[in-house]
């Protein structure tokens, strides 16, 4: 079975010709490069079309990997990319407070009240409006670290930059996160930290 194989295994495959190696990579890496194009992005269409992008890319670009780093790492410095061009390009800046992305639904649950799982999905809601309203570089490096869990070394590899740089671009970012969270929850933020 495809999925079974490693990000290595699929790329040699898919350069001899298979393409549904590739189609098995994209579903490996889809979600997390769709959720990095959406922090650059804001709206789905775009992340949408900047995650279409960096497939395309990527699969243009496959025989240029030569596996100095994690796939993922690649991957990801291709999402940068293409997102900044796609930004540089579109320059408009539109956010519209009636996102479907904006609002958690609860709907089709038995009844029962699952208290830790609403106060889970509640915390959820509330850092990835925080990540959404940060600058696309900090919301970047937030997302890498811990949703991604690439290390400070993969990261700056990821975005060209030294690990010292990325390392203090985190802190940074993580200071910048601590104040949208206590401007947009006030007193609860340290339950959420």
């Amino acid at each position: 079975m495809q999925s079974k194989l490693s990000d290595i295994e699929l790329i040699q495959q898919t350069l001899n010709g298979n393409q549904s190696a590739y189609a098995d990579l994209v579903k490996r890496h889809q979600r997390f490069v769709f959720t990095l194009a959406l922090r650059f992005a804001k709206s789905r269409e775009d992340a949408e079309e900047i995650a279409q992008d960096c497939f395309i890319k990527a699969y243009r670009s496959l025989n240029t990997f030569q596996q100095q780093s994690k796939f993922s790492t690649w991957l990801y410095s291709i999402v940068y990319t293409t997102a900044m061009t796609f930004l540089r390009k579109k320059r408009v800046s539109t956010s519209s407070i009636d996102d479907d992305e904006s609002y958690i639904q609860i709907a089709g649950k038995p009844s029962g009240y699952d208290e830790y799982n609403v106060e889970h999905k509640s915390r959820s809601y509330y850092l990835n409006q925080a990540i959404q309203q940060l600058l696309p570089d900090d919301a970047t490096i937030i997302t890498l670290f811990y949703k991604g869990e690439q290390s400070l070394e993969e990261i700056a590899q990821a975005l060209g930059m030294e690990a010292n740089t990325v390392k203090v671009k985190l802190f940074r970012a993580r200071q910048r996160l601590k104040e949208k969270l206590e401007r947009n929850l006030k007193n609860e933020v340290n339950e959420l930290i």
